[in-house]
């Protein structure tokens, strides 16, 4: 069966995520949430590192010929994960908590193989 479109993109960011999730949790990384949701939009994994809650967007391409993954999280990218972040906070009484962004590039090659994962720590800010 050969996946194509949204299905296909939807598949390769879930392994994306998978593979990240992995390699941040052999980073000392605790995930709390994949895929928290809310009206703002969508988180991909929130952890905790050292001290801080980490909000995680993951990046996953296959092949370099649409660039490299993180370089997809565009301002308006950010300023969405911060707005999800914030109300995150909100909901879980975390008004007090340290915080931060990472950004996690998952990098397979063409053939969808495992090359690279690179881990953005505070990646931006507000």
């Amino acid at each position: 069966m050969h996946l194509s479109g949204h299905g296909a993109r939807q598949g390769l960011g879930r392994t994306g995520e998978r593979l990240a999730a992995a390699q941040l949790v052999q980073s000392g990384y605790s995930i709390l949430e994949h895929n928290f949701r809310c009206r703002y939009g969508e988180i991909d994994l929130v952890a905790e590192h050292d001290a801080d809650l980490v909000f995680i967007e993951v990046k996953t391409r296959r092949g370099v010929s649409h660039g490299l993954p993180e370089e997809a999280v565009n301002r308006r990218k950010q300023q969405k994960i911060i707005q999800v972040g914030q109300y995150y906070l909100l909901q879980h009484d975390y008004s007090m908590r340290a915080w931060r962004v990472d950004v996690v590039a998952v990098q397979l090659s063409v053939a969808g193989r495992l090359e690279e994962i690179r881990i953005y720590q505070h990646a931006f800010t507000e």
